[in-house]
């Protein structure tokens, strides 16, 4: 019982401790989906467009050789060789994605050198624009492309005043080309290499050039595997 004059002591009570809000988890990121081991493989471009005025006749178009190689990882090449296109892709490069880039690589090798598809038409009005600049106007009764001739760049037939081309010369610059031409147009003036014959095929300015030319190209070829 409580003394006199004491206050009245009440019962005691904990205050409730305060309600805490539940602990928050920030939201667990999940990776993305794993990336590829490499990057997919990315197809070349279009194409170079063919210039304007060349025939695009697929009879016309070299030979295309395709080869293959393991050494070569992520490149692919393509070159002129006696007279064809080589095309040199990766081993691992899909046979489907092989096609288009084979295309694509020899689009880019024919547009660089223009002349290497041209028709018998074509060289013959490339032979008459040099026979009226260096040969005093001259005209063949033909000129044309041959593919059997491996040992001799052109010929000129007096009888029939016939020129035949090697169609190894459709990979030559277009200088080279031109020279052969003046040369072999010099022939239906002087059928031999006389002087008077120097002296009508030496005036294209880079005759002897394109003779050592041709001379270091034909080494090449036999050396070629």
């Amino acid at each position: 019982m409580a003394a006199a004059g004491d206050a009245p002591m009440l019962p005691l009570r904990w205050s409730e401790a305060p309600q805490r809000p539940p602990l928050q988890r920030p939201p667990v990121q999940r990776p993305s989906a794993r990336p590829p081991l490499r990057p997919p493989l990315q197809r070349p471009p279009s194409p170079p467009p063919v210039p304007v005025g060349e025939d695009t006749d697929e009879s016309h178009r070299p030979e295309v050789v395709v080869r293959t190689s393991s050494r070569r990882k992520k490149t692919a090449s393509a070159y002129w060789e006696s007279g064809k296109i080589v095309v040199v892709v990766p081993a691992h490069v899909a046979r489907d994605d092989r096609a288009g880039l084979v295309d694509w690589l020899v689009a880019r090798v024919l547009s660089k050198r223009p002349g290497a598809t041209a028709t018998d038409d074509a060289l013959a009005a490339r032979a008459a624009a040099l026979a009226d600049r260096y040969v005093d106007g001259v005209r063949p009764a033909s000129i044309r492309w041959v593919t059997n001739q491996q040992k001799r760049w052109g010929s000129c037939s007096i009888h029939t005043r016939e020129i035949r081309l090697s169609h190894r010369l459709r990979s030559v610059p277009e200088w080279v080309l031109d020279a052969t031409i003046v040369h072999e147009l010099a022939h239906l003036v002087h059928p031999d290499h006389s002087p008077a014959f120097h002296a009508i095929a030496d005036r294209h300015p880079r005759q002897r050039d394109a003779l050592l030319f041709l001379d270091g190209y034909a080494l090449g070829l036999q050396t070629a595997p």
